[in-house]
């Protein structure tokens, strides 16, 4: 890693609030010591109920690997009688990529100028650990039929989404993402050549 990133990293992260030594170690393990080149940090904070959970997302761009961690809170249970936290992480070969979608929302589209500011910004990733498939009964456009059409749907591969928004996280973080996006755009490119 350089160290100015490196640096840069662990202060997102301590920004974050959220069980910083513990996000970093799982990071750095994952890293194994490969040169940084990119990053994002994402903390999210849901209710469920009369709880505040909360969860934060890194996503770290080496050479050669995207690195994907989550690490999230946990209510004592059946396995454990006080709070407690589990990171984990995910390290994917860059060639294992290949979707890199990004959906950016800006506010009055008629003045939006390139490289202006995005109000929110989702960013999904495919790789092919995970695939959804939506299916739905199909049908045809005869209001009287009653046979039997089977099913359509659609297969996606959207092993990760992840949503930022102004609002929510601040224009620094919806930078951030929108940089990372690029970073990681411009890294799988660069394995087709």
């Amino acid at each position: 890693m350089t160290e100015a990133l490196q640096a840069q990293l662990r202060t997102d992260i301590e920004r974050s609030g959220y069980y910083p030594d513990l996000v970093s170690d799982a990071l750095e393990t994952a890293l194994a010591g490969e040169k940084l080149s990119s990053y994002l940090v994402h903390h999210e904070a849901t209710f469920d109920r009369d709880e505040l959970r909360r969860h934060v997302t890194v996503m770290a761009l080496t050479p050669t690997r995207l690195i994907v961690g989550h690490t999230d809170e946990h209510a004592p249970d059946e396995t454990s009688t006080v709070a407690y936290a589990s990171a984990s992480t995910e390290a994917v070969r860059l060639e294992r990529v290949d979707s890199v979608v990004v959906t950016r929302v800006v506010n009055d589209p008629g003045k939006h100028r390139a490289g202006g500011p995005a109000r929110e910004v989702v960013l999904t990733i495919g790789w092919g650990a995970v695939s959804r498939i939506d299916l739905e009964p199909a049908g045809c456009s005869d209001p009287q039929c009653e046979a039997d059409h089977g099913y359509t749907g659609t297969s996606s591969n959207d092993d990760l989404s992840l949503r930022v928004s102004e609002v929510a996280d601040g224009p620094e973080v919806v930078r951030q993402a929108l940089t990372f996006a690029s970073a990681l755009s411009e890294a799988t490119a660069a394995r087709l050549r």
